[in-house]
């Protein structure tokens, strides 16, 4: 059984910076994409940025490009979110997700997503 657990939410001014991070257990870390995705109040959930399981390859929502940054420490089993510039339009529950297959490159869906972490709220005051 894979468990993600994400930190590194919280509230901050618009144009302020938070890092997530989220940690994997149960699971070849190292093999498997990872991606992050946010939820807003009544709207449905999105991808925001997503990392291919060598790191090598990256995929950012058009929203976020420039601004956030997504990592990855295989060794630490750990993915960032690097979230520079930010916007009240970010306010949002951020989630981060592990591909159900191994070996392939960063999935920009939901349901290429095996596994969910549970959330950390950002919230971004103007």
């Amino acid at each position: 059984q894979v468990q993600l657990v994400e930190s590194g939410g919280g509230l901050v001014q618009a144009g302020g910076s938070l890092r997530l991070s989220c940690t994997a257990s149960g699971r070849t870390f190292s093999r498997y994409a990872m991606g992050w995705f946010r939820q807003a109040p009544g709207k449905e959930r999105e991808v925001v940025a997503a990392i291919s399981y060598s790191g090598s390859n990256t995929y950012y929502a058009d929203s976020v490009k420039v601004r956030f940054t997504i990592s990855r420490d295989n060794a630490k089993k750990t993915v960032y979110l690097q979230m520079n510039s930010l916007k009240p339009e970010d306010t949002a529950v951020y989630y981060c997700a592990v591909r159900g297959v191994p070996w392939v490159e960063a999935g920009t869906t939901e349901n290429e997503y095996a596994y969910w972490g549970q959330g950390t709220q950002v919230t971004v005051s103007s």
